[in-house]
């Protein structure tokens, strides 16, 4: 085990009702390497440590090499995974995310063993890959892959991305890229893994090897969308819905996976709109539309039980179209996702996963430029507006939509995330240290006015 440097930090102390510009720490120094949050899962279980990958400006996850975390108190830096990198093709590691109950990291991994662009890292040849977060370097596959048919069931023909544990550990959400139908190559899509259920893809070379789950796609995209339908070419920006789902009528929970779906309008222009699909159980029965595995021709199909349902239809608006990573709060009960004001400028809007109207729920002068994070309270978000780091009430009552500065400064916040218990949100700024400019991971305390 390595460790990479050593940070002696304070901590401050700041209310819901504080002035701008409070108290913010640098927990990371070095200029070897960039440390990205890169918008996930970043804070280990006990909030203890923050997770990152090392990317460079060139070549991005492609041509990163290592998964590190790092102590928030101390700032001491430790390696959890590292590759060789022997050519520009990859492997390539990055986009990692902390499981919310184990002492666990998943992220994206490229070909173990690439030898040229033919077989290096592309978003249609990756999976995702977990490791303990103790540094030990133990580490198994999540997603099985094979892209020699005959294909096989519970395994993918495809590149998986942004990973993320459901609430109880027991599942894997990521997008999709597939790789065998080549009309398909750039029609992102959404699948799942329900991990324990161990796969092995045979045919596959580029990642041998027991993975840890059996995996399907759940979203359907098409490569031209009817207009006026809710067909859709693409499925991104996704997340789940709540830490275990969102409540049903009948009183059960739901698992499912909210999503920006790319529809057509009547007339024929692309238009982003908010998308759920709800998860069954038991993600191994084929559903009616076709093999869970695919085709030569076909991409692989959702199991059955799997419901895509549109709740957004924002055409008609001045400014049409819904923004960014969408996030559920942790109850499951609302959806925050961007829409434009009737100005033009992104605010935050929220919207019940059982659909109906959206409410706005940011009025910030200027707009929003980043999706937001929900304190565990459900009683408020965070996002970026310009330099500023943000906190809006969503509370039910006289103080709903009313939002303050918490820090307010250059290079400007990016990648924010919550902690588990609320009390403390990280960020990235990039910060100019002896001549060069690498990114950094900043930390803000942050309490409930009682």
């Amino acid at each position: 085990m390595r460790t990479l440097g050593l940070l002696v930090v304070t901590k401050a102390v700041i209310a819901m009702t504080g002035v701008a510009d409070s108290a913010e720490r640098q927990i990371t120094h070095g200029t070897t390497f960039h440390h990205e949050l890169d918008n996930n899962d970043n804070f280990s279980s006990d909030d203890r440590f923050l997770v990152f990958d090392t990317r460079p400006d060139a070549g991005g996850i492609g041509a990163s090499t290592r998964i590190a975390k790092v102590e928030i108190v101390t700032g001491k830096m430790t390696t959890l995974y590292e590759t060789e990198q022997p050519l520009e093709f990859g492997p390539g590691v990055g986009a990692a995310s902390y499981s919310h109950v184990r002492d666990e990291v998943i992220f994206i991994h490229g070909p173990f063993h690439p030898t040229g662009p033919e077989n290096g890292y592309e978003q249609f040849r990756r999976v995702g890959v977990i490791v303990a977060g103790d540094g030990s370097g133990d580490s198994r596959l999540a997603d099985a892959r094979d892209v020699q048919p005959p294909f096989t069931v519970g395994a993918l023909r495809g590149g998986t991305h942004r990973h993320e544990f459901s609430g109880d550990g027991k599942w894997v959400g990521f997008t999709y890229n597939d790789a065998v139908v080549r009309e398909y190559l750039n029609l992102r899509t959404l699948g799942v893994t329900r991990l324990g259920n161990p796969q092995t893809a045979p045919n596959s070379k580029q990642f041998p090897g027991t993975a840890d789950g059996f995996s399907a796609l759940v979203v359907i995209v098409v490569p031209k969308p009817q207009p006026g339908t809710d067909a859709i070419d693409r499925a991104a920006g996704d997340s789940w819905v709540g830490r275990n789902g969102y409540p049903r009528q009948n009183g059960t929970r739901q698992l499912a996976r909210a999503f920006i779906g790319t529809t057509r309008d009547l007339s024929g222009k692309a238009v982003d709109e908010l998308y759920l699909v709800d998860i069954p159980d038991d993600i191994t029965q084929p559903g009616p539309l076709g093999p869970l595995e695919g085709t030569a021709t076909k991409l692989p199909m959702p199991p059955a039980g799997a419901v895509q349902r549109r709740l957004t239809h924002s055409a008609s608006r001045i400014h049409p179209g819904c923004e960014g990573i969408v996030r559920a709060s942790h109850d499951g009960t609302q959806i925050a996702f961007l829409m434009k004001d009737d100005q033009g400028d992104s605010q935050v809007f929220l919207i019940s996963p059982q659909g109906g109207e959206p409410r706005q729920a940011t009025f910030i002068k200027g707009g929003v430029d980043t999706g937001v994070r929900w304190h565990p309270s459900g009683n408020a978000i965070v996002n970026v507006a310009g330099t500023r780091i943000m906190i809006t009430n969503v509370e039910p009552g006289p103080t709903f939509g009313k939002s303050r500065t918490l820090v307010d400064r250059a290079p400007l916040p990016f990648a924010l995330v919550w902690s588990h218990d609320g009390k403390t949100i990280a960020y990235n700024r990039r910060v100019n240290a002896d001549g060069r400019e690498t990114t950094q991971v900043f930390v803000i305390d942050y309490r409930e006015v009682e």
